[in-house]
């Protein structure tokens, strides 16, 4: 019917429209990213969203854009990562993408393959130069090898699917290439040995906090022992006083009573203390 065409032209008219609305925003980013301050700014902000969605915070664990001095230049990585016990991951994010963007515009198929090609021939030379800097002899406790961002799986597929080769020799090279995916569980796997040193020194604070609590809880038992054993002297000081007041003071002051002497009444004789002073159990734990 007349109706069913006209709804099926303007689902066409809206394809149509979306497809150029499409058309123009990849423009804008091919356009956008071909320009190197928006892809090295882009690139950072890629990393940081991996390492916070890996667990690695920026206070903690990575510092950007930190530079260094080596033999021939000043390194300056994107990323490095901190591992446990001193070491360090070095991280570059610095890949040209322009070749790659002018796949996205070419007209034929052979236009496109020629730039795909020469995409991969730029990231194979990028490869080459970040094994020629040597960061693991050039920064001391760096890692024996240096990774490769890339901020896109697409961008990766194209230039191995140019070269084969590309990402098994980079290996060779020292050289990991990593896309966010593969980045986020490397970096991940960091995190996890960053928690499992924070157990380790929780534990030997536990351990320390333990041997000083057990040394002045002995401290502390020596103490009252020594205090158990003054007031058990002076308990018998007490009674043999008691006894000697009971024996030889008392019944001479009946005596004077007996002869018409007038004197004050002892209201109540002392008591003795026959309460044994109780000596504190000793500390018997085993800390190791």
């Amino acid at each position: 019917s007349h109706r069913g065409l006209g709804d099926v032209g303007r689902q066409l008219r809206d394809v149509v429209s979306a497809t150029s609305t499409l058309q123009q925003e990849t423009a804008r980013l091919v356009t956008a990213l071909r320009t190197p301050h928006v892809r090295g700014r882009w690139g950072e902000v890629a990393l940081r969203r991996v390492a916070e969605l890996a667990g690695m915070t920026a206070h903690c664990d990575f510092d950007e854009q930190s530079t260094h001095d080596g033999d021939d230049a000043r390194l300056r990585p994107d990323l490095i990562v901190k591992l446990p016990a001193g070491r360090t991951i070095i991280i570059d994010a610095k890949v040209a993408l322009t070749a790659y963007l002018d796949s996205l515009e070419a007209n034929t198929d052979d236009e496109r393959r020629a730039h795909l090609q020469r995409h991969a021939l730029q990231l194979r030379s990028h490869v080459d130069k970040l094994a020629s800097k040597d960061y693991a002899r050039q920064l001391r406790d760096s890692a024996e090898f240096v990774v490769l961002f890339i901020p896109g799986d697409t961008f990766l597929g194209a230039a191995a699917e140019a070269d084969p080769m590309l990402i098994e020799q980079a290996m060779e090279r020292q050289v990991v290439i990593a896309t966010p995916a593969t980045l986020i569980a490397l970096l991940r796997a960091v995190a996890y040995g960053w928690r499992q040193e924070k157990i380790a020194e929780n534990a030997q604070r536990i351990s320390t906090l333990g041997r000083d609590v057990h040394d002045r809880l002995t401290t502390l038992v020596n103490r009252l022992a020594a205090t158990g054993h003054l007031l058990g002297k002076t308990v018998k000081a007490y009674n043999e006083t008691v006894g000697s007041l009971e024996t030889r003071v008392l019944p001479a002051v009946r005596r004077f009573e007996e002869l018409g002497v007038p004197s004050r009444k002892v209201r109540t004789d002392p008591d003795r203390i026959d309460v044994q002073v109780r000596q504190p159990a000793l500390l018997e734990v085993d800390l190791e």
